[in-house]
């Protein structure tokens, strides 16, 4: 009999082992493939995005649908976060109300753990992103999409590729792959490539690099994190060409290899445009995964609140 995953939250990849994360993949890829879908009816669920997004905010909703909770709207621009509400009394306002979970994205890293040591918020947290600290729910999408392209992760070679220094998605995905056995390799701008990603793989230029990888993973150059002196100095054309993905880079990718990127795409910047929807490109799988992939961790999420209500039931 399949174990079913529970979780009371879900803030960084941190909290989840191996196993969970194939549990994961396993049920997304259910949902996938035309399994049944629990109706989630008495959940009240908000998505407080403070930060602007397309692809997981709407997944995410679309998700809440599918598996019929009530999704409560939510818009910074015309909430009381315009009045000077912090974060925590915007959460704790929803949690008061009866939300049973908060898909949340917020530029302040580690913004959770305020909410977590609180005893008043009995909500549930799902990460949405934290600034440039994690970003769980992509990380797992583009897990499930080399999973779909691979079926195992130990021995593949993956490289990440572009503005390290402020990526939460390229922080979520070492920690997890290295973890599940990939090989890891990066690339980008030298002054981006940082410590921490030392401790992880090896830095290469993309001229050796394309050759040799299994899954080349863009990422977005994050002009909004940036200073105005780097923001001027940056050339969309320079930066292509020595670091992007090039038709010619392209035809020397190995025979096996998949390109992926979170979105959205600077196209002719990370990545030719022409390039984006070829053979070898997974940018939209991604996107189409990303709705299966947030649908089985809001299952169990949900699942876990039923353990944890019934546990506290039989203790009364």
């Amino acid at each position: 009999m399949e174990k079913k995953l529970a979780l009371k939250n879900l803030v960084s990849m941190e909290d989840l082992s191996k196993e969970e994360v194939l549990q994961l993949i396993y049920r997304a890829q259910a949902f996938k493939g035309g399994a049944s879908t629990p109706s989630c009816e008495k959940i009240f669920v908000a998505n407080l995005f403070f930060e602007n997004s397309t692809r997981t905010h709407r997944s995410f909703e679309v998700a809440e649908n599918k598996l019929n909770m009530k999704v409560i709207e939510f818009d910074a621009t015309t909430s009381s976060v315009q009045k000077g509400e912090s974060l925590y009394d915007t959460v704790g306002t929803f949690n008061a109300i009866g939300v049973d979970v908060l898909v949340i994205r917020a530029k302040e890293e580690e913004y959770y753990n305020e909410l977590l040591q609180s005893p008043l918020i009995t909500a549930s947290l799902i990460n949405g992103g934290d600034g440039s600290g994690q970003h769980p729910s992509q990380c797992l999408l583009d897990l499930m999409t080399i999973y779909e392209s691979f079926g195992h992760f130990a021995g593949l070679k993956v490289a990440i590729v572009g503005d390290l220094r402020h990526s939460r998605v390229a922080r979520s995905n070492m920690q997890m792959l290295k973890r599940l056995g990939a090989e890891l390799y990066f690339s980008g701008p030298v002054a981006w490539f940082t410590p921490e990603f030392a401790e992880y793989g090896t830095y290469l230029g993309m001229d050796e690099l394309v050759g040799l990888v299994d899954v080349l993973m863009l990422l977005r150059v994050q002009h909004e994190r940036h200073t105005s002196s780097s923001e001027a100095a940056f050339s969309k054309e320079e930066y292509h060409e020595k670091f992007g993905l090039t038709t010619a880079r392209y035809e020397k990718m190995a025979p096996q290899g998949i390109i992926m990127h979170p979105a959205p795409v600077n196209r002719d910047v990370e990545i030719a445009s022409s390039l984006v929807e070829s053979p070898k490109s997974k940018i939209f799988t991604q996107m189409t995964n990303g709705m299966f992939m947030r649908m089985a961790i809001l299952e169990a999420i949900v699942r876990g609140r039923s353990l944890e209500e019934a546990h506290d039931g039989n203790l009364n």
